[in-house]
C-alpha cells in the first residue's frame, strides 16, 4: 500500500549564529499506516571531530530522551483506535518530545514523499542524511605512525636507521619507550607526533598530554635530549592551534628540539653526522 509520509531531520547545531550543524537523526510519520519511527546516531565521536569540545554524556542523554520519547509515542499510536485523529505531520509528534527552542538539537522543517514501506524509507533517509553525509565531510587526519614513517624512510636512505634503536626512559613512577634513539654522551630520543588532527581541541589536548609526560620523565636518572618529529595539520584553519601546541610543548622541562616533517631529510643528515663524529671521537 502506497501512502504519504512526512519526515524531519534532527540536527546538532554547534553555532546557531553561524548555522554550522551536523545531521544526527531522522523521524518519519506515515498517517495512513499509523507508522511513527525514529533513527538516531548513537555516538558523538564524529561531532568531536567536526567541532571539538562536545560534552559526550550530555549529548547521549539528549539523544536517548528523543529516541525513547518518540518510540513511546509510536507504541501509543499503534495501540489507538484507527478513528482517533493524530497530528497532521511528523512535527506534531516530535514537538511533543523535543519542543522547538534555541538548544543545540533541533528538528528541520518538514519534508515528505510517498512510500510502500515506511520502515525501509526511514532507514534510507537515515543513510542519506546522516551516514552518507558523515562519510562525505569527515576531515582527514594522520596518525603518529604516518609521521614516523616519513622520518624512518629518510633515515633509511642515509643508511643510519639500523643504528637507531628504541630506548625506554624510566623514573620511579613512570616510563616511556621512544622508537628511535642513539647515545652520544647523553641519550638522544625521538618521538613522532601527528598534529594533523581534526579539531583544535584535539591538537591542544595532545600537546598538553606530552607536556605532562615530559614533566614525569625529566626525573629520570638518565640524561636525555628529546626530539619531537612533528606533523603539521593540513587544514589551514588549524594552523593557529598548531602554533599554540608548539608553545605548550616548549614549556617541557627537558632539553628538546622540534623537527618538522618537511625537515626530515635534513634531520637524517644531522643524525648521520653526529653518529659519525661520535664514532671518530671514540
Amino acid at each position: 500500500m502506497r501512502s504519504a509520509y512526512t519526515f524531519s531531520v534532527l540536527r546538532y547545531l554547534h553555532d546557531i549564529v553561524s548555522g554550522e550543524f551536523v545531521n544526527v537523526g531522522v523521524a518519519l510519520y506515515a498517517a495512513e499506516t499509523r507508522f511513527l519511527g525514529v533513527a538516531c546516531s548513537s555516538t558523538y565521536g564524529r561531532l568531536s571531530n567536526f567541532f571539538g569540545g562536545i560534552e559526550g554524556e550530555h549529548f547521549k542523554r539528549m539523544m536517548r530522551h528523543i529516541s525513547s520519547g518518540i518510540e513511546e509515542l509510536a507504541d501509543r499510536l499503534s495501540a489507538e483506535l484507527p478513528l482517533e485523529k493524530g497530528p497532521y505531520d511528523v512535527r506534531g509528534w516530535v514537538d511533543q518530545v523535543w519542543p522547538p527552542d534555541d538548544s543545540s538539537l533541533q528538528f528541520s522543517p518538514v519534508r515528505g514523499g510517498i512510500t510502500e514501506n515506511p520502515q525501509a524509507t526511514l532507514e534510507e533517509l537515515y543513510e542519506r542524511f546522516v551516514e552518507r553525509y558523515a562519510r562525505r565531510v569527515q576531515p582527514p587526519s594522520r596518525a603518529d605512525e604516518d609521521i614516523l614513517k616519513i622520518f624512518r624512510d629518510t633515515l633509511a636512505q642515509r643508511q643510519v636507521l639500523a643504528r637507531l634503536h628504541p630506548k625506554k626512559i624510566l623514573t620511579a613512577d613512570y616510563e616511556h619507550e621512544f622508537p628511535l634513539a642513539w647515545k652520544n654522551d647523553v641519550w638522544h630520543v625521538s618521538e613522532a607526533l601527528s598534529f594533523d588532527l581534526t579539531t583544535s581541541g584535539n591538537i591542544l589536548e595532545k600537546a598538553n598530554q606530552w607536556l605532562g609526560r615530559a614533566h614525569s620523565l625529566v626525573a629520570s636518572s638518565e640524561s636525555f635530549k628529546l626530539y619531537l618529529l612533528l606533523g603539521k595539520p593540513h587544514q589551514e584553519k588549524l594552523r593557529a592551534s598548531f602554533v599554540k601546541a608548539e608553545n605548550i610543548l616548549h614549556k617541557m622541562p627537558c632539553r628538546h628540539e622540534f623537527v618538522g616533517e618537511d625537515e626530515a631529510a635534513k634531520f637524517a643528515v644531522a643524525v648521520e653526522d653526529e653518529l659519525k663524529r661520535h664514532s671518530e671521537e671514540r
